[in-house]
């Protein structure tokens, strides 16, 4: 009788805690392993469908390519308490070859990426698709470590926890090594309208 009374209610326990409590988002379905958002030194505009929000980003790099990156990302859907995206749209343009940090106005969730190579510095210059949700609003922000935790290296950034959202991210350029670290900006968000935005 316990055994049964174990098997009936083991899915229902697991089915509640993904729901309500923190869980492990991955394995993430990049698609096949060989397919990327670019090739190298090409522009590239990648978007999750409506929806979803980007939750994981791998990266590698190649030095006789001009020092470039192959991109892929993986989406998943924005929690049921957030409701769908009432407004998407692109931020500025952070370019290449110097430092920037930026997070999505309007507090917006980071929803794709667009880039395009430029050969006279070796660098890219970024833009962050965005999309708000109602009038949620961030708390509980903080950096992730640096991605890759050296220039020149693969990256493999995941998002372990539900209900945790990418703003945005900061970056390093090595004059160098021709290559950018990242660190993301990570938050939750409410689950109730704010009377407030962020700039």
């Amino acid at each position: 009788m316990d055994l049964f009374v174990l098997c009936v209610f083991l899915p229902l326990v697991t089915v509640a805690w993904g729901q309500y409590g923190d869980y492990y988002y991955g394995p993430y379905n990049y698609g096949d392993n060989d397919e990327w958002a670019n090739v190298y030194r090409q522009g590239f505009n990648f978007q999750c469908p409506h929806g979803q929000v980007i939750v994981a980003v791998r990266s590698v790099f190649s030095k006789k390519e001009g020092s470039d990156r192959l991109w892929n990302y993986a989406c998943m859907p924005a929690s049921q308490n957030l409701g769908e995206p009432t407004e998407c749209w692109w931020e500025e343009i952070n370019r290449a070859g110097t430092e920037w940090y930026q997070t999505c106005s309007n507090n917006g969730l980071v929803a794709g990426f667009q880039s395009q190579y430029f050969p006279s510095v070796l660098d890219r210059e970024w833009q962050f698709y965005c999309c708000r949700y109602s009038r949620r609003c961030p708390y509980s922000c903080w950096l992730t470590t640096e991605y890759p935790g050296h220039y020149g290296e693969d990256m493999d950034m995941m998002m372990y926890s539900y209900d945790y959202y990418i703003r945005g991210a900061t970056t390093t350029f090595s004059a160098v090594d021709r290559d950018r670290q990242w660190k993301f900006i990570v938050c939750r968000m409410t689950d109730y309208d704010c009377p407030f935005q962020n700039v």
